[in-house]
């Protein structure tokens, strides 16, 4: 069996490189394109992201045939040539979608990103998306106006808390005293004396002797006599 030249040996090589270093591959035909149309197309893909080569299809098989690409084998019919995408597969797939609405000779063929094959219809989804930056600048829009009210938040927080204890405290009647360490209960007392039997009451007075009654006079003795 005679051995394939060393020029195609390079190509199937470069074709399997060029496919396990691309995050997705897109395969067209373009039968029809003009050299000046070609170069105008790989113009814009490598713009978005993407490598744009012409390979022929006996070679394209044998870099794919037992490998993780060997999907795209089905998608090698008529004059082929491959985007290598290595940035947004969106970008490429709308940048193919819009060339080929301008110039029908380009057709879509499918495409295969990570080990999945695309149809034109997925690629042609793929290309409504909107960019990478436009997702990413439509995040942190979402994101910046919570993370400005929230910092917002953050940074008033202790002045509105201060504003908040002082009003509790106002309705409450103002600071509260803070209360002094209770004093140790003193020990027991000793028991009182028993009291006193109490003193006796003092005697009453004895009355005044009684005045002396007046001497009778003769003329009550007489009196008294008779």
């Amino acid at each position: 069996m005679e051995s394939p030249r060393p020029e195609k040996v390079a190509v199937v090589d470069e074709v399997r490189t060029r496919l396990d270093e691309a995050r997705a591959a897109v395969v067209t035909e373009y039968r029809g394109l003009s050299v000046a149309d070609l170069a105008v197309l790989r113009k814009s893909l490598t713009a978005a992201g993407s490598e744009y080569k012409v390979f022929k299809n006996t070679l394209v098989r044998r870099a794919v045939d037992d490998s993780p690409h060997a999907l795209l084998g089905e998608l090698l019919v008529g004059p082929t040539a491959i985007a290598f995408v290595h940035g947004d597969v969106g970008a490429v797939a709308k940048t193919l979608r819009d060339f080929s609405r301008t110039n029908s000779h380009l057709v879509v063929k499918g495409g295969v990103l990570d080990g999945t094959l695309l149809s034109p219809a997925q690629l042609g989804a793929l290309a409504d998306l909107p960019s990478r930056e436009v997702l990413l600048a439509r995040v942190a829009g979402a994101l910046q106006a919570p993370l400005a009210q929230l910092a917002s938040l953050f940074q008033a927080l202790p002045r509105n808390l201060a504003y908040g204890l002082k009003a509790l405290l106002d309705e409450r009647g103002g600071v509260p005293v803070e209360a002094a360490p209770a004093a140790p209960e003193p020990e027991a007392a000793a028991p009182e004396p028993e009291a006193a039997a109490p003193e006796p009451e003092a005697a009453a007075p004895e009355p005044e002797a009684a005045a002396p009654e007046p001497e009778q006079s003769g003329q009550d003795a007489a009196f008294d006599a008779g």
